[in-house]
């Protein structure tokens, strides 16, 4: 098995991709017939696309938990700090490997792993 998508909504899109452009993520801004304009990136086969809340949404998910492996973890905390995005966690080792814990511009923890 596979995970193939995964769709995060968020109530400002280009907030959103600022943040994770601060991981290394790199965007195309499209749509698919007659569907809303959304960014999407695929990543090692994975697609992970940012849209906007659905009419019925009032808020983002932020209990939907991210973690990412990144190829410059060093360079990405760097970039979060000076940026001022929240740590949940500073970077550590953990029992799962050395990461830390950030908060994204919608509150979800976003978990970090040096490769």
């Amino acid at each position: 098995m596979k995970l193939k998508l995964l769709v995060i909504r968020t109530a400002d899109m280009q907030k959103l991709v600022d943040f994770y452009k601060l991981l290394g993520f790199s965007f195309d801004y499209h749509q698919h017939g007659n569907s809303p304009y959304h960014y999407s990136t695929t990543i090692d086969g994975t697609v992970i696309e940012i849209y906007l809340l659905t009419k019925s949404q009032t808020e983002a998910d932020k209990n939907l938990r991210l973690g990412f492996e990144l190829d410059d973890f060093d360079g990405a905390i760097e970039l979060l700090e000076k940026s001022g995005v929240p740590f949940a966690s500073a970077p550590s080792e953990t029992d799962f490997g050395f990461m830390a814990v950030v908060v994204d511009p919608d509150g979800r923890r976003v978990e970090l792993y040096k490769k």
